[in-house]
């Protein structure tokens, strides 16, 4: 359920895997880096936030050589490593000590000698055991500590802020190396290409051909283009990570750059004919058929689009679209064609969902429970100047998108994205795949490809955008778990529906985020609206956290373990969180199972989220009563909330955080433990960027079978059926406080027990424990 401090157990010593498109070539940020010499940072690295004078400069640079090596572990999933003691920040300035003595050199000339202060083991030993657990002290802490050790309020405030500054130092210099390791392995292989490109050869004989027949490219050339383009994904996501590379830069370019040559700063569609051997003037050309096919694609009516009777949804007739739009190739028989569409209403003005479509990591962020991983490989043009700036940018995407639970795998996909307005008041964006060389490219493309798809974006009045959104697809063939086989074959689970409703969602949630004027009913227990604010950001860092771990990513090693009752499906992963002061620290269990209910989305959503009946379903609250201490609204749905909850147990009270979702395709219930100080704080308007949060919760989707009448009646209540629900119950446990320890079996089978037990509680309660 939450934190469940387990210290006697042990974690694995595996990591997470990185975040990065291809598993089999991740750059993996995690491992053992070994800095043999100082901390090598000066003031200029020390936080911006913070003022450093000159002696700290000092002390931080170390004045003594080290004793030992210090071992730097870097996770993917944080954003600082921790490092082991005996660095040259033990050694602090003492700002009274100053005296002047003369040169021994030059009796007429003196300078000032500063006296340092070593700190003793015992010193260094209770700073770094805070540092632990706060990196960043208030003015409290460091008057304690100062008290507690013997030593200047300003001492203590220099020690952290040297360690702070030499964990960064460490990081970059790492980050910078990775990131220089990669650009250059892209350069030999473009120089590679460009030398092929120049002396082609045939494939069969190996002799050179006359530039009057030059064949086609052979299967190895193509798989490098495919190779760059990955590799380059990743190191986009490495610069995006560090925050300060722009698109087409590279860190160090004055050092890796080989004598100032212009040519090796150039884009890299400059390296090669184009993408997957399509040159940069075709690539425009298919990009505009593909926008043309989706204007025609978003405003036809029938014969193109045949609204079914029985779902109410529109259905793409395959035969009329085949007369439009005659296809170029033979599509293979091994992959299927999803295709639908969808309307709405969004609450935001027209430039800004321009610019989140086309600003990758806004993207990302719009759809966090849809897209888990994301990146700009390349841009192949440059939009217009001015206001309107995204007008004719073309850019080369990856995505990977899944569904929340992970019995249904990702599905990755490369497109290029084209932004074009049409008028004043409309836009269009355009995705599509280029990826037309089956026999050469890699078969992990195969499995998904974008056909001309994307949406119409037509302004509205009040701020508001109408967002025709279609969805077409061309995907292989796969076998997929029998609770999920109707969504995902039937184009629901990827499809328009769920695109537009995450949409809406989201940009409501933005738009009460920003809301001054919330009525007070909608706003209970929070007095203040940076209080709301602050609430409300750390429940949204809750949810993502909680989607991020929630499906089939690279991000978790999923591994299946056997089931008591062997109804139940449960795989459980872990990772390890060592500075990141969002989580816990420590080694971190996560258990998720994924189960059909014969119970609507509505009434299992209703119960889960209902305070009132959370001692029903609630291992951990031990059946003890639930007061609110604060809800807010997040949405006009009263489904869409925040709230703290006071559950009073035995021995002291304990205080859950919960965040409900509910959109008209998925619901989910996210909650976590917080610390009763912390939260008080948060409710006054407090940053909450500190507050450890460990989310578990669950996701509810609909079956998918449609809903047919039992009868003929009347009565209005009767003429239709519920459907059922697929329910995905995730809980995160704390194994371990130590980030070395190993997973223990005890561990594993406490979290394998209270996943079970709170699917059984569930399924007593809508009596459906028998035969599910």
């Amino acid at each position: 359920m939450g934190v469940v401090d387990m210290s006697n157990n042990h974690p694995p010593s595996h990591e997470t895997k990185d975040f990065f498109p291809s598993p089999a070539l991740s750059l993996s940020l995690a491992g053992i880096f070994r800095d043999g010499g100082g901390a090598g940072s000066s003031a200029g690295n020390m936080e911006t936030t913070e003022e450093v004078d000159e002696g700290s400069a000092a002390a931080s640079r170390g004045g003594r050589p080290r004793e030992e090596t210090s071992t730097v572990e870097i996770s993917s999933e944080n954003s600082e490593p921790m490092r082991s003691r005996g660095s040259d920040d033990d050694l602090e300035h003492d700002d009274t000590g100053n005296e002047d003595e003369e040169d021994p050199n030059n009796n007429s000339k003196k300078k000032k000698r500063k006296k340092y202060h070593r700190h003793t083991v015992q010193q260094i030993r209770e700073m770094e055991a805070l540092f632990k657990e706060s990196p960043h002290p208030d003015e409290k802490q460091r008057q304690q500590l100062s008290k507690q050790l013997g030593l200047h309020p300003r001492q203590v405030k220099f020690w952290f802020q040297n360690r702070r500054t030499q964990i960064k130092a460490i990081q970059e210099r790492h980050e910078n190396s990775l990131l220089k390791a990669e650009i250059e392995k892209l350069r030999e292989e473009n120089k590679g290409l460009r030398g092929t490109s120049k002396n082609p050869s045939c494939p069969n004989c190996g002799f050179a051909s006359s530039s009057n027949n030059t064949p086609t490219l052979p299967a190895e050339e193509q798989q490098l283009r495919i190779e760059n383009a990955r590799l380059r994904a990743e190191v986009e996501m490495l610069r995006a990570a560090l925050g300060k590379y722009p698109l087409g830069t590279s860190p160090n370019s004055s050092s890796s750059c080989s004598g100032g040559n212009d040519e090796e700063n150039k884009s890299a569609l400059d390296f090669y004919t184009g993408i997957f051997g399509l040159e940069k003037p075709r690539i425009m050309h298919i990009v505009n058929q593909a926008m043309e096919q989706l204007t025609m694609m978003a405003t036809s009516g029938e014969p193109l689009w045949i609204r079914s009777f029985e779902t109410g949804r529109e259905i793409l007739n395959y035969d009329e679209y085949m007369k439009e739009f005659p296809p170029g190739d033979i599509k293979s028989k091994r992959m299927c064609i999803e295709a639908s569409r969808d309307t709405g209403i969004v609450f935001m003005e027209l430039p800004r969902l321009v610019q989140t479509f086309m600003d990758v990591n806004q993207w990302r962020e719009m759809f966090p429970s849809m897209i888990s991983k994301a990146a700009t490989v390349d841009v192949i043009c440059n939009g217009t100047e001015g206001a309107n700036s995204w007008d004719g940018a073309v850019q080369l995407m990856f995505a990977e998108v899944q569904m929340l639970t992970p019995v249904v795998g990702t599905r990755e996909v490369y497109f290029v994205r084209y932004c074009k307005q049409m008028s004043a008041a409309q836009w269009g964006i355009v995705d599509v795949s280029v990826d037309k060389v089956e026999g050469s490219i890699d078969a992990s493309l195969l499995r998904c490809r974008k056909l001309p798809s994307g949406c119409i974006l037509q302004e509205q009045s009040n701020a508001h955008c109408k967002v025709t959104w279609v969805e077409h697809l061309e995907c292989q063939k796969s076998i997929v778990d029998s609770l999920y086989r109707v969504t995902v074959n039937s184009g629901q689970a990827f499809g328009a529906r769920r695109w537009m409703a995450t949409l809406q969602q989201q940009c409501e949630r933005l738009l009460f985020f920003m809301a001054t004027n919330i009525p007070t009913k909608d706003t209970t227990g929070v007095a203040t609206l940076a209080g709301r604010k602050s609430i409300l950001t750390l429940a949204q860092r809750m949810t993502w956290g909680f989607y991020r771990i929630l499906g089939a990513s690279s991000y978790n090693a999923w591994n299946k373990i056997p089931s008591k009752t062997g109804q139940e499906d449960i795989r459980v992963t872990s990772r390890r969180n060592l500075t990141d002061p969002g989580e816990p620290q420590g080694l971190i269990l996560c258990a998720v199972s994924s189960i059909w209910l014969p119970v609507s989305r509505d009434i299992l959503f209703d119960f889960l989220k209902d305070e009132n009946h959370r001692h029903e379903w609630d291992v951990m609250s031990n059946g003890g009563p639930v007061q609110s201490v604060a809800n807010l609204a997040k949405g006009q749905d009263k489904g869409n909330a925040v709230s703290i909850q006071a559950v009073k147990l035995r021995e002291n009270n304990m205080w859950i955080l919960q965040d409900t979702c509910a959109n008209a395709y998925e619901s989910a219930v996210v909650y976590a433990p917080v610390d009763i100080a912390g939260m008080q704080s948060v409710i006054t308007g407090c940053d909450s960027s500190n507050i450890a949060v460990l989310p578990s919760g669950f996701s509810i989707l609909p079956d998918g079978l449609e809903s047919t009448p039992f009868v003929i009646t009347s009565r209005p209540e009767d003429r239709s059926s519920e459907g059922g629900s697929l329910l995905t119950v995730a809980f995160q446990i704390l194994t371990s406080n130590s980030t070395t320890a190993k997973l223990s079996k005890e561990s594993v089978e406490s979290i394998n027990n209270l996943l079970l037990c709170t699917l059984h509680k569930i399924k007593t309660r809508f009596q459906c424990d028998n035969g599910y």
